[in-house]
């Protein structure tokens, strides 16, 4: 199987900039990242090395709403201004195409690869290309991105343009993207089959009241929570539906 590396989660933001100031009142390290033009969004950015939380917000919903080839941006214009919050994350490749090919081969129906590009705030662009595999129901799949430079490259772009910084928390590192899930056998099977990605043991979070297992990846684990009785995780998934709902960090 390809390897993957977390890349990013993005949470769906009425206004980023006010979203992204929120972050940096309480000691994050923040920054305004720029204009999708061809999809009518724009986003604010919050790293912890190359793993990253995007800040995703619509600036033209005429543009947003005709955003076929990006189900993450028709995500985005069903949810906004409505559900803000964490929406799904993306995984980084540098074999998109042999990645396509791959997830075809389990049966799945894949969007893409798709250019995509975001202009600075500085004016430079950026470049890289999206991958969707999509399925009718269930939890949200995770999309995919190559970016045109190597992770190398990006890591000295990055801190160079003070996109990555220590943050006034302190030295944070992105630990796991949490999901509230109803079927957790299934989706950790799904997932680590369809992924290549190993799962742990089954415990029992208390604080949660939920039966969860952990899915080892580069750049951020993730973690499947399912209720096992009507506590906290329960709500959740009743209010919100199956995905995302925490980020673990570390580090302060």
């Amino acid at each position: 199987m390809l390897a993957l590396a977390f890349d990013h989660l993005v949470h769906l933001a009425q206004e980023p900039h006010r979203a992204a100031q929120q972050l940096r009142d309480i000691g994050f390290h923040v920054i305004e990242g720029g204009r999708h033009v061809e999809w009518g969004t724009y986003n604010a950015l919050c790293h912890f090395d190359l793993s990253y939380i995007e800040l995703l917000g619509i600036e033209n919903r005429a543009i947003a709403d005709q955003a076929v080839d990006n189900p993450l941006v028709r995500q985005a214009a069903r949810r906004l201004p409505d559900r803000e919050g964490f929406a799904r994350i993306a995984m980084r490749t540098n074999q998109i195409d042999q990645l396509a090919e791959v997830l075809r081969g389990h049966g799945l129906t894949v969007l893409g690869p798709v250019p995509g590009s975001r202009t600075r705030a500085g004016g430079t662009v950026l470049k890289w290309q999206l991958l969707f595999p999509e399925r009718e129901e269930g939890l949200v799949l995770p999309f995919f991105i190559q970016w045109e430079q190597s992770d190398s490259e990006r890591r000295q772009d990055l801190e160079q343009n003070g996109v990555i910084q220590r943050h006034p928390l302190g030295n944070l590192h992105l630990e796991r993207v949490a999901f509230a899930v109803r079927d957790l056998e299934k989706n950790c099977l799904e997932w680590s089959t369809w992924f290549g990605l190993h799962a742990g043991e089954h415990y029992i979070d208390k604080a949660l009241d939920a039966e969860c297992r952990e899915l080892k990846l580069a750049g951020g684990n993730l973690l499947f929570c399912t209720p096992s009785g009507s506590g906290k995780l329960a709500g959740l998934l009743e209010e919100h539906g199956e995905g995302p709902f925490r980020v673990d960090l570390s580090g302060s």
